[in-house]
């Protein structure tokens, strides 16, 4: 940890003395974090605004930082692994398949079908698993090194197949690098799902894979990206509607929502309704009885979505309202439905209703528990709680903290 620089030092000053201290240049630090030099040098002398919680992030571990407070300056310990989440036991696991790279195979390609299998498989415990990033972790190591070897020395005749699905095993390890201390692996996930399914020349495979790599570009602010590639997946998509399965209309109104939540994130508030809209005509048009595997994306998740919408707006009303129309139950996906219940818990923290906050957070944590622990919202928000515990819920707050993994 670094000594703290002078209390007076708005952040962009802070960022730069610490970038400094470890003598890093700005194009160094602005490539680590996935930016430009000319973007960081105008954070530094305060021409742009404060970048959002999870920029600071990247910006404090490339820094080496273990306490935000020293780019935040708000005078009290804020470590930095309480928002970057700790690491799960078996990131190692997956990081060392993902980045194992062997020229020659030295065993025979496992059958296709039977990998396509596994991956459906896997899909489902993604859903119905409440400790759903432990079982992926220890599903995907093996999962992966198949998939690849099976590209790799495959007959000709059947590489198209297994790269359609090696790109889906990208998007399935895609929700597990997730929330963790490893931003490098999001974009190569990201990026290989979408290069595999290119090879494959599978248009709902690439659209599958662009929908993952815009949350990529939407998390770190590249907003315009996210909405054009997201464009041109459902452009590429369109001819094929009227005679394709229901999961081609439904990757399309998934990607529709990401672009409404890109929009909400940058504060466009007409646009961001607009595109929803139009994911919900798609959902109503697939029915109550359709969810998208990868994105869940359903009428259910619809509502989940304008929650999402109202809170990244700040417009709590909007988001309680959306919140109100439907049963989270009603969400099939444990994890998706942990999620949205965080998110409901974000519209009643801008209102500062602390016991409806903890509320939520709890109801989050046992339906979930491996979501609410890799979020940074919710972990955000608990140290809120802790902080300033609502009345006659301290124990309570205490108890779900260390539920959480933050313990005092």
């Amino acid at each position: 940890m670094s000594s703290q620089p002078d209390l007076d030092l708005p952040v962009g000053r802070r960022i730069q003395h610490e970038r400094q201290r470890v003598g890093m240049s700005r194009p160094v630090l602005a490539g680590l974090v996935g930016r430009s030099a000319e973007w960081l040098k105008a954070v530094e002398t305060g021409r742009l605004q404060v970048p959002r919680l999870g920029m600071l992030l990247k910006i404090a571990q490339a820094l080496g930082l273990d306490d935000l407070a020293t780019l935040t300056g708000n005078g009290f310990a804020v470590p930095v692994q309480v928002f970057a989440g700790e690491r799960h036991a078996a990131l190692s696991a997956v990081q060392a398949a993902l980045t194992e790279y062997r020229i020659a195979p030295t065993a025979q390609p496992p059958n296709v079908e039977h990998l396509a299998i596994r991956l459906q498989q896997a899909w489902h415990v993604r859903h119905t698993s409440p400790d759903h990033r432990t079982q992926l972790g220890f599903l995907l190591p093996g999962l992966i090194r198949d998939a690849q070897l099976a590209v790799r020395s495959g007959a000709h005749e059947n590489r198209r197949d297994a790269r359609r699905v090696l790109a889906g095993v990208y998007r399935l390890a895609d929700f597990y690098v997730a929330y963790q201390p490893a931003p490098e692996l999001v974009w190569m996930v990201a990026d290989r799902a979408l290069s595999e399914a290119q090879e494959a020349d599978d248009p709902y495979a690439i659209a599958g894979g662009a929908w993952a790599m815009v949350q990529a570009l939407r998390d770190a602010d590249r907003w315009d990206e996210a909405i054009q590639l997201a464009k041109d997946a459902i452009r590429q998509l369109e001819p094929h509607l009227g005679r394709a399965p229901d999961d081609w209309r439904g990757i399309v109104g998934a990607l529709e929502a990401e672009i409404a939540y890109v929009q909400a994130r940058r504060g466009r508030h007409g646009e961001a309704w607009a595109h929803l809209e139009r994911a919900d005509a798609i959902a109503r048009q697939l029915g109550p009885g359709y969810r998208h595997i990868q994105s869940s994306f359903s009428m259910s998740v619809i509502g989940a979505h304008a929650t999402t919408l109202g809170v990244e707006l700040r417009r709590s009303g909007e988001a309680l309202r959306a919140a109100d129309g439907f049963e989270a139950d009603s969400i099939p996906s444990l994890a998706r439905r942990a999620r949205h219940l965080i998110e409901v818990a974000r519209a009643h923290h801008l209102r500062d209703e602390r016991p409806a906050v903890w509320a939520l957070l709890n109801s989050s944590e046992r339906t979930a528990p491996e979501t609410i622990r890799y979020n940074g919202f919710a972990r955000e928000m608990l140290l809120d709680l802790r902080r300033r515990p609502p009345t006659g819920l301290h124990e309570d707050v205490h108890d779900l903290c260390r539920r959480v993994g933050l313990a005092a």
